[in-house]
């Protein structure tokens, strides 16, 4: 679908010079002098080359169409990282490398929404917070909860956060799969 350049918008996939970007940052600009423009700054999805473009009022670029798929996380296999279609119940494989700031917070039968673009799988959404157990702390000290400081913890996919004190080994905790903070203690 073919939209204006100034209907460019942060997070849009658009195709450009064959290839697949992922708007960062736009600014129209209105020079005293000249016709207005919208100058937009993108990443290649694929390589994660950037690119800054400045695109006139009667430009137009392909937006791309993407399918957005409800799946299911299975496990890890020495090709990549397998889901599965909850519809369907087609399984793909994706690379660990593609995903590897969203592994730490993946545990089997996870449910996550991938995104497709011509068949071919460009991004995973994982949910705004996950559970995961804590599997290495420090032991609380009587006396040092007043203090409100953190301590790490190792979480069973071996990431590690900063947990208030009163956490201790094998409790549950809720994680924001965003900012890789801690945010409430799960039942």
């Amino acid at each position: 679908m073919k939209i204006s350049a100034f209907d460019i918008r942060v997070g849009n996939l658009i195709e450009y010079q064959n290839k697949l970007w992922r708007v960062l940052k736009t600014q129209h600009v209105k020079p005293g002098k000249g016709g207005a423009f919208m100058q937009v700054e993108m990443k290649e999805t694929t390589v994660g080359t950037k690119l800054n473009e400045r695109f006139r009022s009667n430009d137009k670029v392909e937006k791309a169409h993407v399918e957005q798929r409800a799946m299911q996380y299975l496990y890890q296999e020495a090709s990549g990282h397998v889901f599965m279609d909850t519809g369907t119940y087609d399984q793909i494989t994706i690379a660990a490398e593609d995903i590897e700031h969203q592994l730490g917070f993946l545990l089997p039968n996870e449910e996550v929404q991938i995104s497709f673009h011509n068949e071919k799988p460009i991004s995973v959404e994982l949910p705004a917070n996950v559970v995961l157990e804590v599997v290495e702390t420090e032991a609380a000290v009587k006396g040092q909860t007043a203090s409100g400081s953190g301590k790490p913890a190792r979480l069973e996919t071996d990431i590690t956060v900063s947990v208030p004190t009163f956490v201790n080994v094998g409790d549950k905790i809720k994680v924001n799969t965003e900012t890789g903070e801690y945010v409430e203690r799960a039942n």
